[in-house]
């Protein structure tokens, strides 16, 4: 159910009452820790990291290739199967209607996840009392976010995310995909070492995969040795839980 798509983003910030589903994942026990869950893709996202590994999420389609009755049904017989439900994208606070969406899947009894980079502040903070886990992504420092989102502003936003699921008592963990080209090695210890002066005590450091990827700079890019020992044991002393994803 993850067919790839591709049209002209919708401009601004949706304003339809219907989620729109690009994809789902039926099983995974890596998207939401501790539980075994399905993730839900929402159409959409204003940014354009170059590592991004869903480009075919971005757009969003007058109508959802996954109509959200039949998710709903496909979700009612998973019942008993699954712990928990994650929506993820593309960027699922673009959509107006995930407030609704999460609301019906509580109702079936599962647990919520979010993915996020934090893109629409106002509306996580909507939803936040009704998670149970928030899966941040910390792109860059937030002064230097525009050279990796392409959009200008956008660090405020990420910033803003951040401080309100630090303040909501939601379990979460904050995240940050590095590359050489994009983050050296000092940048990457910096950006840790504010995260934690923030109060951040769960962070997860993914290296980059070319999978999906649409740059081919970044792709061919050398990454061997990167990230050294050394700046993985300065970064693990920062915070209580702290952890490396290579794949």
């Amino acid at each position: 159910m993850n067919a790839p798509i591709s049209m002209k983003t919708a401009p601004g910030l949706p304003t339809e009452r219907s989620l729109k589903v690009g994809g789902i994942t039926p099983f995974t026990a890596t998207d939401y820790p501790g539980k075994l869950a399905a993730v839900i893709f929402v159409q959409g996202c204003p940014w354009r990291c170059g590592y991004c590994h869903n480009p075919h999420l971005q757009p969003r389609l007058a109508n959802s290739p996954v109509p959200w009755p039949q998710v709903l049904d496909w979700l009612r017989r998973r019942i008993g199967l699954i712990d928990a439900v994650v929506f993820s994208g593309g960027e699922p606070t673009i959509d107006a209607a995930l407030t609704d969406a999460i609301g019906a899947v509580r109702a079936l009894g599962f647990e919520v996840g979010l993915h996020t980079a934090g893109t629409y502040p106002k509306r996580l903070v909507e939803i936040l009392p009704l998670l149970d886990w928030v899966g941040l992504d910390i792109k860059a420092a937030f002064a230097q976010y525009d050279r990796i989102t392409q959009i200008a502003g956008s660090g405020s936003q990420a910033q803003a995310a951040a401080e309100a699921i630090l303040a909501s008592g939601v379990d979460y963990e904050f995240r940050t995909t590095i590359h050489p080209v994009l983050l050296p090695e000092a940048e990457v210890l910096a950006l840790a070492q504010s995260l934690a002066q923030m109060g951040a005590q769960k962070y997860v450091l993914q290296v980059f995969r070319a999978q999906g990827s649409q740059d081919d700079a970044l792709a061919a890019a050398a990454m061997a040795g990167y990230p050294g020992e050394t700046l993985l044991r300065q970064v693990a002393q920062l915070f209580p839980h702290f952890s490396v994803r290579r794949s």
